[in-house]
């Protein structure tokens, strides 16, 4: 059994899990503040919270987009559990060919959604992370990751819209019954849904078209929910797939780590 944490920028999702199943999972907000005795009262608090016996855990692996915090986490686990977590980054054997202009650049939360991608999809894959940024990934037909785009979020974007502009107000994520609105907020969760949606659809086709070929369309993220439903393309729903790469990448140095 490993705890497996995906530090993002908005929010902190960690995942109990072992070769058969994810035995839970819990979401928290990121505070770049809190110190490692912090987090690892929430990290037992969670535990205590799902009645899972801290015993169990034999290791842990860190994807962090926020620097400050990988050694903190990584203290918080060690703290809770007695054990090591691994922290994502170039010590670490993925298995993924990089073929970007400075594949150090790679954010580690890209490299373990493509590894899981890779793992358990058909190639090419097209992979949309929806979080703070909407973020889409490549892989090619023989498993490289070649390229990729950085889009505002949806809610990054709507809430920019809100303080930017005197009238328009603050709303909440949901599609209407219509796509033409006929009031304000109507109109704003049209744009952001659907247009959000048509993004997608657009993007598929553009870049199915540059690779020559069909691909496999994964989706992952916290606001994954709002928007894949109203795509016309085939798009998989996986909330949990950077938990899944997680665990395949702990598996593929922990022996080596362990000699």
């Amino acid at each position: 059994m490993i705890l497996a944490i995906d530090v993002g920028n908005t929010n902190i999702v960690l995942g109990c899990m072992d070769s058969e199943k994810i035995h839970f999972t819990a979401r928290f907000s990121t505070d770049r503040y809190k110190t490692s005795d912090e987090y690892a009262i929430l990290l037992k608090n969670l535990f205590m919270v799902n009645r899972f016996n801290i015993s169990h855990i034999e290791g842990g692996i860190i994807s962090s987009v926020v620097p400050e915090l990988s050694v903190a986490l990584q203290e918080a686990v060690k703290i809770v559990t007695g054990k090591d977590a691994m922290i994502v980054g170039s010590g670490l054997k993925t298995g993924l060919n990089i073929m970007i202009d400075n594949p150090a650049q790679l954010g580690s939360d890209l490299v373990v959604d493509a590894v899981a991608a890779c793992a358990e999809h058909k190639k090419p894959i097209l992979i949309f992370d929806m979080g703070t940024a909407t973020t889409l990934s490549v892989i090619d037909d023989v498993g490289n990751y070649i390229g990729g785009m950085i889009i505002p979020g949806i809610r990054l974007a709507t809430e920019a819209l809100s303080k930017q502009t005197s009238q328009l107000p603050h709303i909440s994520l949901e599609a209407p019954k219509k796509i033409m609105g006929t009031n304000t907020i109507d109109c704003m969760k049209s744009g952001a849904v659907f247009g959000n949606a048509a993004m997608l659809d657009g993007i598929i086709e553009r870049v199915e078209e540059e690779l020559g070929q069909k691909a496999t369309v994964v989706a992952t993220g916290g606001l994954t929910s709002c928007v894949v439903p109203h795509c016309k393309h085939k798009i998989i729903c996986d909330k949990d797939l950077l938990l899944k790469g997680l665990f395949v990448i702990y598996n593929k140095n922990v022996k080596r780590i362990k000699k």
